[in-house]
């Protein structure tokens, strides 16, 4: 039993009867000589209790070690359970991923999801899903392919996560509609990435560099301004400043009414700075946004890169737009309110979310220590001797 090579298949001659040349490197695998001179690489196997044979393809377009590297793959399949048969034959019927993509959107995300988190799920299908592997098959994506799609985005371990999320429920939904056959999701089991959370928030200090930035910055992007200053001033999300409609604020009132936060329908207390700004907007007629954008009668939709002019101006390289809304949280906690005011000041669900902030902000942090220290070592001095301390 030879090792199949471009020398070996030279001596070849067709038979009678077609004829098995087997490898003496990798078991199963084999060239198939026909009588008609025509030669195959094949691959034997064993499945569900059955011996199979898969056809790799002709010598010719296929070369022996090509066809032995893809011998080596199918071989690993079946070691982990699959039948390459069955996925060939599905594979033939089987949309791709991308196109399977369109279905979820339409019948899932569309109906079932808020608008907030269909933005979040198109967001993971456009940038990361169909960029990454849109073209493969729904039928025969494997848990390895899916490890190796996550440990791609290693890098934004948060991202990554939250797109394995998108990626799982569209399988779900894809053996439940009847698109995946083998009921197998091959998301299941991978090993989501660990999520440090971030405690970072503005000292006082801060506040004021962002202050005069914010102010230098007003003529070349005024908008921006607004929206970070909106941002600063009222806690909420990025999102529902961007989307922020004239029709849901009410100064007289001093409230924002959003209809659909991340939440649910909320209402925003506004201060007299955060009042006094939005009447200074100037509103733009045929626009509903009060941050406006460069398209008629659209929202600002990119303020990342705005934001990191600003920072840099103000020398705070490593805080993200979302630390604003952590920053107004911890200012509330320093001033005294408790964390259910917080949470819905914040417009959380529970408390959950809120309890974040019950531990941070190292200047009242700091403060408090210095002050107890002092207590517990005028305590100590006028017990005793200060040199024995």
């Amino acid at each position: 039993m030879p090792r199949i090579s471009k020398r070996i298949i030279a001596t070849l001659q067709p038979a009678e009867k077609d004829y098995i040349v087997w490898d003496d490197q990798v078991a199963g695998f084999a060239l198939r000589v026909w009588p008609s001179g025509r030669m195959s690489y094949v691959v034997h196997y064993r499945a569900n209790g059955r011996f199979r044979r898969y056809t790799i393809g002709h010598h010719g377009p296929w070369t022996a070690d090509k066809a032995r590297d893809e011998a080596i793959k199918i071989l690993a399949r079946v070691k982990d359970g699959n039948d390459p048969n069955t996925e060939r034959g599905e594979e033939r019927t089987s949309p791709t991923i991308s196109q399977f993509c369109k279905t979820f959107i339409e019948r899932h995300v569309k109906t079932h999801l808020k608008s907030t988190t269909q933005a979040e799920y198109q967001r993971a299908i456009d940038l990361f899903i169909i960029k990454k592997i849109g073209s493969r098959m729904v039928a025969t994506l494997t848990h390895s392919d899916v490890v190796a799609f996550h440990h791609a985005y290693r890098h934004i371990p948060y991202q990554a996560n939250r797109t394995l999320g998108v990626l799982s429920k569209m399988f779900s939904l894809a053996i439940l509609w009847g698109v995946r056959t083998d009921n197998v999701n091959p998301c299941r089991g991978v090993k989501r990435y660990k999520e440090q959370k971030r405690e970072r928030y503005l000292t006082t200090e801060e506040h004021q560099r962002l202050g005069k930035a914010l102010d230098d910055g007003r003529s070349a992007m005024p908008e921006a301004v607004n929206a970070f200053q909106l941002l600063l001033l009222t806690g909420c999300r990025l999102r529902e400043i961007q989307r922020l409609k004239w029709e849901y604020v009410f100064l007289d009132e001093g409230i924002i009414r959003l209809p659909d936060s991340k939440n649910g329908a909320r209402t925003v207390q506004l201060g007299e700075s955060a009042i006094g700004l939005l009447g200074d907007i100037t509103r733009v007629e045929g626009n509903p946004y009060v941050i406006t954008g460069r398209k008629d009668g659209g929202h600002l939709t990119d303020l990342e890169k705005p934001w990191r002019r600003i920072r840099k101006e103000a020398g705070l390289h490593d805080v993200r737009i979302h630390d604003l809304r952590h920053s107004f949280a911890s200012d509330a906690l320093e001033l005294g309110e408790d964390l259910v005011m917080i949470g819905k000041l914040l417009g959380h669900r529970d408390l959950k979310s809120t309890a974040r902030y019950a531990h941070l902000k190292k200047e009242p942090i700091q403060r408090a220590v210095k002050g107890i220290d002092l207590k517990i070592f005028t305590a100590l001095v006028s017990g005793g001797s200060e040199s024995n301390i």
